[in-house]
């Protein structure tokens, strides 16, 4: 049924229908980072969401494009979980790209919801959800919503399998470890049980440090599902919004605005210059600023 509904809509949908073509053309570059994949990609479509204004004041002065009265006539949606919308994304990064907002105009929050989106990863098994906190990579801060990318796409899809993992808590058969992937700071949740999983991801939403003026200690969320081994659930708590190089000027300046998928191992970059220049020294500076580091997270887990 999803891929029938991406298929029409890309059929009438013109602007939408182009951004998935112009995918075909991306450039892509892979870096070695300390062992850690990471593949980069030169994407100016998203300059929409990579150089959108989230201050309040910016917010204030727009319509929410995720409201249901305010998106483009053609844009249709399938209704799911009572109060949530599936759609399709119209500036990609995957082949096949979902936003799933809230059916209310209620802020970006994701206390309170990871039920919901473990859920949704078992309805949509071939894709794999994700969340970006309101000062983490969400270009609507403002109205709750997930995203869905295919699976096979991000590279920590297979590092979760892979990596070194120290184990930090642990709630019935579900398990809360750090994944070994340093500079990035990855927490990975494995449950076959879904209450478990929930109460683990609490405890530790709890446990994060959350900033005076913020509404929710700031993390990014990907999740998956697997008929034969359940869910697994990657957090990467954060301590900064944008890197330096975000606002720098000349030649210091690089445009990224870190999110999920970034964070998944595909760092999105509008600007092809930008796209040119990135190495892994570069990334690993950025990463290192963003990220709540591995050490302050065994420090909160050894009070």
């Amino acid at each position: 049924m999803i891929n029938h509904f991406i298929t029409s809509q890309l059929e009438r949908w013109e602007t939408a229908r182009n951004n998935y073509e112009a995918l075909k053309e991306v450039k892509v570059k892979e870096i070695d980072l300390n062992g850690t994949l990471y593949k980069v990609q030169f994407n100016p479509a998203r300059i929409v969401s990579s150089g959108a204004k989230v201050d309040a004041k910016a917010i204030s002065q727009r319509k929410c494009f995720l409201c249901a009265q305010n998106r483009p006539e053609v844009q249709e949606g399938i209704a799911w979980g009572g109060h949530y919308d599936i759609l399709v994304n119209p500036f990609p990064i995957f082949p096949r790209h979902l936003t799933i907002p809230d059916s209310a105009h209620v802020d970006q929050r994701i206390k309170g919801r990871i039920l919901a989106m473990m859920e949704l990863t078992a309805e949509l098994p071939d894709f794999t959800i994700f969340y970006n906190g309101p000062k983490c990579g969400a270009s609507a801060p403002d109205h709750a919503h997930f995203q869905a990318g295919n699976k096979g796409f991000m590279p920590i899809e297979e590092q979760v399998k892979q990596k070194c993992m120290t184990l930090l808590d642990q709630q019935g058969e579900a398990t809360l470890s750090l994944m070994d992937d340093a500079p990035r700071t990855t927490l990975v949740i494995h449950t076959k049980v879904l209450a478990d999983g929930v109460t683990l991801f609490d405890r530790l939403y709890n446990r994060l440090p959350m900033k005076a003026d913020d509404t929710e200690p700031m993390m990014n969320v990907l999740a998956m599902y697997d008929a034969s081994t359940g869910w697994t659930v990657c957090i990467f708590p954060r301590i900064k919004h944008r890197p330096d190089c975000y606002y720098a000027e000349g030649d210091e300046r690089l445009l990224s605005s870190p999110a999920s998928v970034d964070l998944g191992g595909v760092f999105i970059l509008p600007i092809e210059e930008d796209f040119n220049k990135i190495n892994a020294s570069l990334l690993a500076s950025i990463l290192e600023e963003i990220c709540l580091s591995g050490e302050a997270i065994k420090q909160l887990y050894l009070k």
